[in-house]
């Protein structure tokens, strides 16, 4: 097992690309391309697993799949079809970072139907390397992936935002999706699983699991509260301030770069909002 830091914005631990045998779980945006494959080494990845399709995770697997047209992408369901035609996807993210779109993400290639691989939860892949399990609340679109030889649980970000060796788990809640409840079910699905170690995409892996999804759980809930009670400026405050006791500055950098709080607030916001509509309509 290999992690492969992609270096994002020139910073460390932000992003990571993980390697299993010749697997890689969550390649990174296309702007770390060139880190990518100098961490390959010249290696040929037979597959890409992928957590979700948001481009910090998925952005640079229609350009690997340009390089290796036979390389299989798997994907779960929602997001596949945002894989293959990303214009929708594209545009989403841009009303969130505008002119920043291009160097942060880089382009987003589209991935050809051939080679998707299309996954619901429950599947078991490579002659049972890895366990499948549809993961919601952070994304509609998410999933995890158990390596059952070595009992390690790639959770991407429905794990939470833990750079290596901090004391700190956040959960990341960027719109459009966030589902507070549904987050919950999926803690308790990687839970079930028993898992020695969890790696997360920001920023490596840890064996304390349960401590650490019993922190995010708690976090979860107390920070829908904050956007619940408060208005962003006030939110992004208590966020930083809360990171900001916990880690040195360095780390509470690659903390916001890889979920920056006034992202966090907007898509727990909407979740309110979200909610509210729903029990209009009855």
């Amino acid at each position: 097992m290999q992690l492969i830091d992609v270096l994002h914005l020139g910073r460390p631990r932000v992003i990571g690309a993980w390697i299993v045998d010749d697997v890689v779980i969550d390649p990174g945006p296309t702007s770390c391309l060139d880190t990518l494959l100098a961490g390959l080494d010249g290696a040929r990845p037979r597959a890409l697993l992928l957590t979700h399709i948001h481009l910090d995770h998925a952005g640079a697997s229609g350009s690997l799949v340009e390089r290796w047209p036979d390389l299989e992408v798997y994907v779960h369901e929602r997001g596949a079809r945002h894989m293959a035609s990303p214009e929708r996807l594209v545009e989403s993210a841009r009303m969130l970072y505008g002119e920043d779109m291009e160097r942060l993400w880089g382009e987003m290639v589209p991935v050809p139907e051939a080679n998707l691989r299309v996954l619901r939860g429950g599947e078991s892949l490579f002659d049972g390397a890895f366990e499948v399990a549809y993961t919601p609340g952070h994304a509609s679109h998410h999933v995890s992936f158990l390596h059952a030889p070595e009992r390690t649980a790639f959770v991407g970000d429905v794990g939470g935002v833990r750079i290596a060796a901090t004391p700190l788990t956040i959960p990341p809640s960027p719109p459009p999706d966030i589902d507070v409840e549904g987050w919950h079910a999926s803690i308790e699905r990687i839970a079930a699983w028993k898992p020695h170690r969890l790696v997360m995409t920001h920023f490596g892996s840890s064996e304390d699991v349960d401590a650490q999804l019993a922190e995010l759980s708690e976090r979860l809930d107390e920070w829908a509260r904050y956007a619940r009670d408060l208005d962003q400026d006030a939110f992004v405050d208590r966020v930083r301030s809360e990171i900001g006791e916990a880690v040195d500055s360095d780390t509470a950098a690659a903390y916001e770069q890889a979920a920056p709080p006034d992202q966090l607030y907007s898509g727990l916001e909407r979740y309110w909002r979200k909610r509210a509509d729903a029990v209009r309509a009855g």
